[in-house]
């Protein structure tokens, strides 16, 4: 028995070998046949799979059919982000439910009708009776980016009408603002069980409060005192809205919306978009950025030299610095070029908030990287197209302000994306029609099946 972990391991080595070769060979063969890797034109553009009257980032036009750069801008439902921010803000009022609404809903709401949405939220927030227990507690899971998405599916179970009726609109409405509502939930109950079993802390399960909004609310049950500030609150909530939505063709959207194509429920299609959000290339890299600048504070012994941060940068692309990812996570991005509107939103709050905190000097240290980046970028690696810093720059670095932990950077990322992703799961099921199937070129030779007796 003892002999046999070691032969699986030798078997499993060996097929991994044959199969990587195969796998890097195939590589080769995309430029050969016009594969739209990563389904973007050769000039970095979206293919084209749809239209939606939800999101839409801007960050470059077509110029004699040339792509070029322009200032970033973000809209949800055709008006400017920006002007939602500075709205609410100038209030003095929360943002996230009015932005949620306008998202799912396709308008902006009167005070009554925001009202009776809140209320409708605060209803809606309360897991099933027991779900806290069998379902987060009784099997915890080291990243909660994964025990959202099987919590999202196991709410499945409980949905008395879980399958899709296309002639019931309301009943998937209602199914999306009860997601909505207790995303914030599952979250903080998956770091409470998160932070119990794997980190040997104690076990805090905190109920929701009536009354506060969704910001207010994370932050009263996720801490294990429930206390935070007016200003932290508002801080939060601008992040989420910033965050709320992206337009159809960004990853974990797309997910769902691939999956909501095909017919399936919504827990199935929502759960797939956290699944995207996960990765390291989508939501996780506002985490990944956070580790990145450890290792930069660490090493760069003079925050304040361009050429030691630059030498540094170079030796992060050559993998020889860092993680070893050879990457500079929180810079570039598949739309905007010249900026980033969620980031010139978010720098200019990080730079407030670092002044009151005295941590100055790290965010000067964190605008140096994005300024030196293309330049080590065209040294490294020969890009010389325009590249600007992304929202996973800051976000991180505000939440770290927050005293919010890296673990909860993407979870936070998932519930201020679940208005999106609802919105575009509705917008999908009513006026899709096709399932989603784009195409493989086969590349494989043919072969004559071999009798096992004559295999080598």
């Amino acid at each position: 028995m003892s002999s046999k972990p070691t032969e699986f391991n030798e078997f499993i080595s060996a097929q991994a070998e044959t199969l990587f070769g195969q796998i890097a060979a195939d590589k080769l063969q995309r430029s050969q046949h016009d594969v739209k890797c990563g389904l973007r034109n050769a000039d970095g553009t979206g293919v084209m799979a749809g239209v939606s009257r939800i999101g839409s980032a801007q960050g470059y036009y077509m110029r004699d059919g040339e792509k070029t750069a322009m200032e970033g801008s973000l809209y949800y439902r055709g008006i400017n982000v920006a002007d939602i921010v500075d709205g609410f803000i100038r209030e003095k009022r929360p943002g996230f439910e009015e932005t949620a609404y306008l998202l799912i809903l396709g308008k902006l709401p009167n005070a009554k009708e925001l009202a009776t949405f809140k209320q409708m939220l605060e209803e809606f927030r309360d897991l099933p009776p027991g779900f806290t227990e069998n379902m987060i507690l009784a099997s915890p899971s080291v990243n909660i980016m994964n025990k959202i998405a099987r919590s999202i599916l196991a709410l499945y179970s409980y949905d008395p009408q879980p399958e899709i009726n296309e002639r019931d609109l309301e009943c998937e409405l209602t199914k999306a603002l009860h997601l909505l509502a207790c995303s914030p939930i599952i979250v903080a109950h998956a770091y409470a069980a998160k932070r119990h079993y794997f980190d040997g802390e104690g076990l805090y399960i905190h109920r929701s409060r009536p009354g506060y909004s969704m910001a207010e609310n994370f932050l009263h049950i996720v801490r294990r005192d429930n206390s935070f500030t007016d200003e932290e609150a508002k801080l939060l909530d601008l992040c989420m809205v910033l965050q709320a939505e992206h337009g159809g063709g960004n990853n974990s959207t797309f997910a769902c919306r691939v999956l909501t194509s095909s017919g399936t429920d919504i827990y199935s299609a929502i759960s797939a978009a956290v699944g995207s959000l996960k990765g390291s290339r989508h939501g996780g890299a506002n985490a990944k950025a956070m580790e990145m600048f450890e290792y930069i504070k660490k090493d760069v012994k003079d925050w304040k030299d361009d050429d030691e941060i630059l030498s540094y940068l170079d030796k992060m692309l050559l993998g020889k610095a860092a993680s070893g990812d050879k990457l500079i996570y929180g810079m570039g991005h598949a739309v905007y070029t010249i900026s980033d509107p969620r980031t010139v939103i978010l720098k200019n709050l990080a730079r407030s908030l670092a002044e009151k905190k005295g941590v100055y000097e790290e965010l000067a240290l964190m605008e140096a990287v994005e300024r030196l980046a293309p330049i080590s970028l065209e040294r490294t690696k020969g890009r010389k197209e325009k590249i600007c810093a992304n929202v996973d720059m800051y976000s991180g670095y505000v939440y770290k302000m927050l005293g919010i932990p890296p673990e909860l950077f993407t979870p936070i990322f998932a519930v201020a994306r679940m208005p999106g992703w609802c919105a575009h799961r509705l917008e999908e099921a009513w006026s899709g029609g096709r399932i989603i199937r784009p195409a493989y070129k086969a590349i494989a030779l043919d072969e004559e099946y071999v009798p096992i007796a004559l295999r080598k």
